[in-house]
């Protein structure tokens, strides 16, 4: 018996105990998923916020090997399907990570803790926050995409373009006048710009509405977003006055969503990185600015509001920046972003409008095709929202479709019908495919 004891001491007893009730969980949990929702890895219940969506990527790549063109419509009979939300509504291009996974460490950023102490990046330079090398990159880039001219232009860094909007609006607002300057859009236009435009109730700019019913007389700040957000479509100014300053937003002005037909070539351009790369979260944009004192007042705004733009968010962006150009003059190897993003697209639309199609209560707009010089190739715009209109005795799209628990963005929102609503395509594929799948089962 002391023999006995002395082979199984208390510490092997406590070993033996241990492995014994993790056995039994396991089996429990195994037991709970069998039974509850065996898709739990692909489908969850409506959004709660930032780190349910992060949960429910990773628990995605756990099942990567699911193809997702053969098991979208098996997949749609889960558990729970039915009460899932599909919010749409916001922009987040989160279809861009599968191809930053597959770049693996390409564009890792390793950052001492040391560097970046100094508010300056070119203490010379008139956007004395730029960083040097992030400036070349976008020169760079520029000009092997041919969207824009870069040259005698001035790079201006901002938090965004939501900050490089209001930068310029700053700078270009006289500050003699008595009354503020209007600011206007083509309706459908971008529904945050009255909201950017009248946050502050500032003294030198005002939101005015529809550019095309604008026709008060003297000075005015014409917005031209091209590709427009929501609708797609090129776009040019409205207004026709001598007196008019134009701001370019230039957001969607790559070879993913639309021919690049010839470089753009204005004096004030706003370039963001969130839907060129699909970096939303490093909250960097640039303008490409023609007049020097536009350049230096939007600088000062800039320096007035958050003393500069982050320094880490920029070093980031100048990497990604240049795996793109790097990868744009090798198009043969196959990992060309733009490539990848413009096939992306074009898939997705064309599920969406098979779908359109096929349920007779919609609607989407049908865009004219043209060469695209970056890819050398024949195709119609394919815009990162589509603008979907419902049809029939349907006055409110975007109700009609919340019943349907697909959030959208409504034409009121927009200076237009509520019998529109813009959806975003930019959305991871799972949520993208389960959207086309609800959407094919909604009949006239």
């Amino acid at each position: 018996m002391a023999n006995l004891l002395s082979v199984f001491s208390v510490w092997n007893f406590l070993v033996l105990s241990l492995a014994l009730n993790l056995s039994l969980i396991l089996r429990v949990l195994l037991l709970h998923d069998s039974q509850n929702e065996s898709f739990n890895g692909f489908f969850f219940k409506e959004h709660n916020g930032p780190q349910e969506e992060a949960h429910a990527s990773k628990r995605t790549r756990l099942h990567s090997s699911v193809s997702s063109s053969s098991s979208s419509s098996s997949l749609t009979m889960a558990k729970g399907y039915e009460d899932r939300v599909i919010n749409l509504d916001h922009g987040d291009p989160t279809m861009y990570e599968s191809y930053w996974q597959k770049m693996g460490d390409e564009t890792t950023v390793v950052i001492p803790g040391w560097h970046f102490t100094s508010y300056f990046s070119d203490a010379k330079s008139l956007c004395w926050f730029l960083e040097p090398e992030f400036a070349k990159q976008i020169v760079r880039l520029h000009e092997a995409v041919g969207n824009a001219v870069t040259e005698n232009r001035h790079i201006v860094v901002g938090t965004g373009s939501t900050q490089l909007f209001q930068a310029a609006l700053y700078a270009l607002s006289p500050n003699t006048e008595a009354e503020p300057i209007s600011v206007v859009s083509a309706a459908p236009y971008y529904s945050s710009y009255p909201l950017i435009t009248d946050c502050l109730k500032s003294g030198l700019y005002k939101w005015a509405g529809d550019a095309r019913s604008f026709s008060k007389n003297g000075s005015y700040i014409e917005l031209v977003t091209s590709p427009n957000n929501p609708d797609g479509f090129a776009r040019h100014a409205v207004v026709n006055s001598s007196e008019g300053i134009l701001i370019h937003d230039f957001a969607y002005y790559w070879p993913q969503y639309t021919p690049i037909s010839s470089p753009a070539n204005y004096d004030l351009m706003l370039f963001t990185l969130s839907k060129s790369t699909g970096h939303a979260g490093m909250r960097i944009g640039w303008a490409l600015v023609k007049d020097e004192d536009v350049a230096r007042k939007m600088t000062k705004y800039i320096e007035l509001n958050t003393i500069g733009v982050s320094k880490d968010s920029q070093l980031r962006a100048t990497k990604v920046l240049k795996v793109i150009s790097d990868s744009c003059e090798r198009p043969d190897e196959g990992d060309s972003f733009f490539k990848f993003s413009y096939h992306l697209m074009a898939k997705r639309w064309k599920q969406l409008r098979q779908t359109v199609h096929q349920s007779g209560l919609f609607s989407v707009p049908d865009f004219p095709s043209q060469l695209c010089k970056f890819l050398n190739r024949v195709f119609e715009p394919q815009p990162a929202f589509a603008w979907v209109k419902c049809k029939g005795e349907i006055e409110d799209c975007e109700s009609f479709l919340r019943g349907k628990k697909i959030l959208t963005r409504g034409g009121k929102h927009f200076g237009v019908s509520p019998k529109y609503v813009r959806i975003s395509m930019l959305d991871r594929d799972k949520n993208y495919g389960t959207f086309v799948e609800r959407m094919s089962t909604i009949r006239s």
